[in-house]
C-alpha cells in the first residue's frame, strides 16, 4: 500500500455511541512518501473528564474556540479523499469518524490496514503490541496520546513492518473493508431542549454538555438522569 491516509483520533472516551472526537490527526502518504499532514482540535460540546485530560494533555480551554465536528469532518474528508486508511486499531478511529459522518448525512465507507493486527500476527513474541511499546522497540520517535504524533508514529511503524514482513505476505498488508454499522442520530428536538433548560434552571444544575449540541439520544439520557437524581420540577417553580 503506497497511497493512504494514516489516521489517529483523540476522543473523550472509548465508545462512539457515548463519546466525542476531540482531536483529529492524519498523514497523507503518496507513493510511499509522507506528503501532507492534517491536525485539528474538535470542540466536543461538553466538558472533558479528568481522565481524558490526564491521558491526552488536552484541556477544556484548548477546545473552547476550535471547530465543532460539523466543520472539522468535512475538512478531513477533503484532505483524505477516497484513500484507504491506516491506523493502530484502525476500526476504533474509523467507528468515531463513521458515526460523525452518518450524523451529518455524509458517506464514509473505507478500506484500511491495521498495524495492531499486523503486530499481533508477525510479532507474537513481544510482550505488548501497543503503539508506545512498538515504537520503543523499533526506535521510532513518538509523541504519545496526541493525534498527529500517534499518526506519524503509526505511519513509520507501518514502514518498518513492511520492510520486515511484506514480502510473501502481501495479502496481510492489503487494505480490507472497514465495517462499522451505525444509525443516524438527529439533533435534540425543541421540546427536549426546552425541557432540559427548565430542569436545569429549576434544580440549579450546570451541565457538562452544551444542550444546543446534543443529539436526541443524548438529550433523552440526560433528561432521564436528571429526573432519576433530582425528580420533576416542583409545582411552585414551573414556568
Amino acid at each position: 500500500m503506497k497511497d493512504y491516509v494514516c489516521l489517529d483520533l483523540e476522543t473523550s472516551g472509548l465508545y462512539p455511541r457515548l463519546d466525542k472526537i476531540i482531536e483529529i490527526g492524519a498523514v497523507k502518504v503518496l507513493g510511499g512518501v509522507a506528503a501532507e499532514h492534517f491536525q485539528t482540535f474538535v470542540n466536543p460540546g461538553r466538558k472533558l473528564s479528568g481522565h481524558a485530560s490526564e491521558i491526552t494533555g488536552i484541556t477544556d480551554r484548548d477546545l473552547e474556540s476550535v471547530p465543532y465536528i460539523e466543520e472539522a469532518l468535512p475538512e478531513f474528508l477533503v484532505f483524505a479523499g477516497e484513500l484507504p486508511l491506516l491506523g493502530h486499531s484502525v476500526l476504533f478511529d474509523y467507528s468515531f469518524m463513521k458515526k460523525a459522518a452518518v450524523n451529518q448525512g455524509l458517506t464514509f465507507e473505507r478500506t484500511g490496514v491495521d498495524t495492531l493486527k499486523l503486530a499481533r500476527k508477525f510479532l507474537p513474541e513481544l510482550e505488548s503490541k501497543n503503539l508506545g511499546f512498538l515504537c520503543r522497540h523499533f526506535g521510532i520517535s513518538h509523541t504519545a496520546h496526541r493525534a498527529l504524533g500517534d499518526a506519524l508514529a503509526t505511519q513509520r511503524l507501518y514502514e518498518v513492518l513492511c520492510g520486515l514482513f511484506l514480502e510473501g505476505n502481501e495479502k496481510d498488508f492489503a487494505p480490507q473493508p472497514l465495517i462499522y454499522r451505525v444509525k443516524k442520530e438527529g439533533p435534540a428536538s425543541s421540546a427536549q431542549k426546552e425541557r432540559l433548560y427548565k430542569l436545569t434552571a429549576a434544580h440549579k444544575l450546570e451541565l457538562d454538555a452544551d444542550i444546543e449540541k446534543m443529539t436526541k439520544n443524548e438529550a433523552s439520557r440526560t433528561i432521564d438522569k436528571i429526573l432519576a437524581q433530582y425528580g420533576k420540577i416542583p409545582e411552585k417553580e414551573k414556568f
